[in-house]
């Protein structure tokens, strides 16, 4: 896609974001900077929602505002961290520093810089349910020696796994997945702009292809804007109609439900090791995907061992196994009886 990405070109200020809790508890930072911790499902627009605070917080937002994605530190070597452009200045002279030490000395550095224009500039921490404790207590320390000129915003869709020093440092900003209603104006927002032709049935299938992921939205009604110059029900569906996961993570629903646990465990160990899936967004995809396939006492049971798994997967740290515990429940009975030998006896 050629073409600027709709979600960067119609970014929102903050004054048009969606939600008014939101709007109205990052209003009350922009004159009075405070540390944050801004939580919610993937894509529902928590980065959108900070760099449209930073824009009206800062004459300078390019340069006031320091965005360091976890996933650019824990998910990386060390020779990828030091070629990286962002951090490469802070670590010159220094290749024989241990990764934690890296990551420490560039979020000290970051926060130790004077602002550029006004009294303070903020340091973004996204993806934050990733960083471990002996990083968070590093953190910590670096918020208290800065706090008087740079304001922390952590943002995160499991705000249990910051440690409670962290937490009771930081303001919190819930941001809820947006409902249909709020995508389909957004989408329609944009359509108008781009002077592209849409229809309500267009809007409200990518609206429900995204499934509460505006990010996920827009760029869909991009992709079908740019394929068939129009968004309406039967062109988003070509487009969209196939895209995804939806028949492997069935497949792990079918597999487990008739005891079938080596295929179910290598679909999931494929999508979160090739597809690059986390536990907490598999788990809201199978779910999804489940809507579709079962109702009734099925689906009702299946919610019930999914919240389960969610606070296993918001207080533990390996989202393979809690995943396959669910997949185990799944395919037992309240009494441990084998579903399908259940069904058979009945």
């Amino acid at each position: 896609m050629d073409a600027p990405l709709w979600t960067e070109q119609y970014a929102p200020d903050l004054a048009d974001l969606p939600q008014s809790d939101v709007r109205e508890r990052l209003t009350l930072a922009v004159d009075e900077p405070m540390n944050l911790v801004v939580q919610g499902p993937p894509g529902a627009g928590k980065t959108a929602a900070v760099r449209a605070l930073a824009r009206e917080a800062h004459a300078d937002p390019d340069n006031d505002l320091v965005e360091i994605n976890v996933a650019d530190f824990f998910d990386r070597t060390k020779t990828e961290i030091r070629n990286d452009p962002r951090f490469a200045p802070f670590l010159e002279g220094r290749s024989r520093m241990a990764k934690r030490d890296m990551i420490n000395h560039v979020l000290k550095e970051s926060a130790s810089y004077a602002p550029v224009s006004g009294q303070y500039k903020t340091v973004v921490l996204d993806n934050a349910e990733a960083i471990r404790e002996d990083f968070q207590q590093a953190l910590r320390r670096v918020m208290e020696k800065h706090h008087r000129t740079t304001q922390f915003v952590i943002t995160t869709r499991q705000p249990s796994k910051l440690i409670p020093p962290i937490r009771s440092r930081c303001f919190p900003v819930p941001v809820r997945a947006p409902t249909t209603d709020e995508i389909r104006d957004v989408l329609a927002g944009i359509a108008d702009a781009e002077e592209i032709e849409y229809d309500a049935d267009g809007l409200e299938f990518v609206a429900g292809y995204a499934d509460g992921d505006l990010r996920s939205a827009i760029l869909g009604a991009q992709a079908t804007a740019v394929e068939h110059d129009e968004i309406t029900m039967q062109s988003a569906y070509e487009v969209l109609g196939e895209v995804g996961w939806d028949d492997e993570l069935a497949s792990v629903l079918s597999d487990a439900e008739v005891g079938d646990f080596t295929s179910a465990r290598k679909t999931l160990d494929d999508l979160l090791d090739d597809e690059g899936f986390d536990g907490g967004t598999l788990l809201a995809e199978l779910l999804r995907v489940a809507r579709k396939k079962y109702d009734g006492d099925d689906l009702a049971r299946l919610h019930r061992l999914a919240g389960r798994i969610d606070l296993d997967l918001a207080e533990g740290t390996d989202d393979r196994l809690h995943l396959t515990h669910l997949l185990t429940l799944w395919a037992t009975g309240e009494t441990g009886e084998r579903r399908g030998i259940r069904e058979q006896s009945a």
